[in-house]
């Protein structure tokens, strides 16, 4: 029984990072309210590489529509600047010569549809993704059944632990979309 509680173990193990990517993936989404992580994972020229803007600079949110950068080394300032501009997030960093701040304006309604259906997206791929787990696993026991590692028995009640585990995670799944869509359409 041993084996298949491995098999077992390795599906959590993916179907976690299934839904961790996901959250980070929410995460970089621009809702009703300004985050660090907004702006954490912009790449940014710099050094002769491309560096992660939490990697070169404080990023604080002062008020709940404005993001400010302030990087450590003032020389770059202009590279985080130009790096914001050329992001997805569609905004128009100011600076002063020491700070960046970043004015979110309100999102109009179409842009919140168009998150909406992105975050909708986003969630049905982590589920596929979980799908394709089970999936696999199920491949795994089948062949185990036929090399007589393990029971009929035994195949079927991993199944059952399998599809209760997919289950549990398309349900999470479920909740961080709603959650997440909820977030941006607040107005």
């Amino acid at each position: 029984m041993l084996p298949v509680k491995k098999i077992y173990q390795e599906a959590k193990e993916r179907m976690q990072q299934c839904q961790e990517a996901l959250k980070k993936r929410y995460a970089t989404m621009r809702g009703g309210r300004a985050a660090p992580e907004m702006v954490s994972g912009i790449k940014v020229e710099c050094y002769g590489s491309k560096m992660n803007l939490s990697q070169l600079a404080s990023i604080s949110v002062p008020e709940p529509r404005l993001i400010v950068v302030e990087p450590w080394d003032k020389s770059i300032l202009e590279n985080v600047k130009k790096a914001l501009l050329t992001s997805e997030l569609g905004v128009n960093p100011t600076d002063d010569g020491n700070l960046i701040r970043i004015s979110l304006p309100p999102l109009t309604e179409e842009r919140r549809e168009e998150l909406a259906r992105l975050i909708r997206q986003w969630a049905e791929e982590a589920k596929v993704t979980v799908r394709n787990i089970r999936r696999d696993v199920r491949e795994q026991l089948e062949k185990m059944e036929e090399e007589k590692e393990i029971s009929e028995d035994e195949k079927r009640r991993a199944e059952k632990e399998i599809q209760s585990l997919t289950d549990e995670y398309m349900e999470i799944i479920d909740e961080l979309r709603d959650k997440k869509v909820e977030e941006i359409k607040k107005v």
